[in-house]
């Protein structure tokens, strides 16, 4: 953060895509809820990015009530966290622009997610996939946040975010008005993979309904999906090393271990020597014990889309109050008359 002097904050965002599975509750959703009770945080619903590819915009709204959904459910307080969609608040706009005319086609270059995203038909993706890291550091930025939780896969644009806000710090002769944001890394995070192929990561969009544990399956689809998970013939083994050329055993294992809050060696010393008759019932138990209440609250807050709205629009209002100011400051700082 530099010379930042500023109060912490906590940004994150989650796309309205697909359904929210166990991989996102382990990767970004149990961090939010842990986060919220030591700092000040924004958990937005990034629908802006979400149509840097084309989504029906019959099945938006409702997707992003789902996202804001599997967050109250897993325990997000919105009187306590701000939760809100991004288009709700048109200062994410207003300075991703300005920052467009910061950053340089050449950092963009850089980016390897709009590589793997575009594939080899880069010419006809949308100049919103680009540019969708310059976004982000504005969502970020916009309310001066200081710590992103961030994966792997986002450190690239978190780097990116950095490099903005300093180049606009010294540009402008703002020393220190943008804070240069720090990933914060919450307890062990789990890489969930997908139920069927432990060589993939667990996804919204798998072919398969049988290798993803949706949030808001119930207690009989968990058990059903974890008797069907993929493995090989051999019982755990003695140590977690062994694990290693073991990819689908790894990941149950891995599973497992996050939920419980164990390490996978701990994991191993449970039931190494066991075979999977005896460890994916203990590991349908453990999941269905703290996923399965989550679904049935996931469920009856989506059935309640009032409620819903009514969660985003406050998020939303608390979130231009602290956005306002700043987007107003940044105008006068460029030069904008008026």
């Amino acid at each position: 953060m530099t010379g930042y002097k500023g109060p912490e904050r906590v940004f994150s965002g989650i796309q309205p895509t697909g359904t929210m599975h166990l991989g996102n509750y382990l990767g970004a959703i149990r961090k939010f809820v842990d986060l919220q009770t030591q700092h000040d945080c924004i958990y937005c619903v990034v629908d802006l990015h979400a149509i840097t590819v084309w989504q029906d915009p019959k099945k938006l709204r409702p997707q992003t009530y789902h996202i804001a959904a599997a967050m109250l459910a897993a325990g997000v307080d919105p009187k306590r966290a701000i939760v809100f969609n991004q288009s709700a608040v048109p200062e994410h706009a207003e300075l991703a622009w300005v920052f467009n005319c910061v950053a340089r086609l050449g950092w963009l270059d850089r980016m390897t997610q709009f590589k793997d995203k575009a594939g080899k038909d880069k010419e006809r993706a949308s100049i919103g996939l680009y540019t969708y890291p310059v976004l982000q550091a504005a969502d970020i930025l916009v309310y001066k946040a200081t710590h992103v939780p961030v994966g792997e896969d986002q450190k690239q644009h978190l780097e990116l975010s950095r490099d903005i806000a300093a180049k606009f710090n010294r540009e402008f002769g703002a020393e220190d008005f943008f804070p240069l944001p720090e990933p914060l890394i919450k307890g062990p995070g789990a890489r969930v993979m997908s139920l069927r192929d432990g060589a993939a990561k667990m996804s919204k969009s798998d072919a398969s309904e049988q290798a993803t544990i949706y949030l808001a399956d119930s207690a009989d689809a968990i058990a059903k999906k974890i008797k069907r998970a993929k493995t090989d013939p051999e019982p755990l083994p003695d140590s977690a090393k062994d694990l290693e050329a073991r990819p689908e055993a790894a990941n149950l294992v891995s599973i497992y271990g996050a939920l419980s809050g164990k390490s996978d060696a701990e994991v191993i010393a449970e039931f190494g020597g066991k075979g999977f008759g005896v460890f994916k019932p203990a590991l349908a138990d453990l999941v269905i014990e703290k996923i399965a209440p989550i679904g049935v609250e996931l469920r009856r807050l989506e059935a309640d889309p009032g409620y819903l709205g009514s969660v985003l629009a406050d998020g939303a209002s608390r979130a231009r109050a602290i956005a306002g100011p700043i987007m107003a400051e940044v105008r006068n700082i460029v030069g904008f008359a008026g």
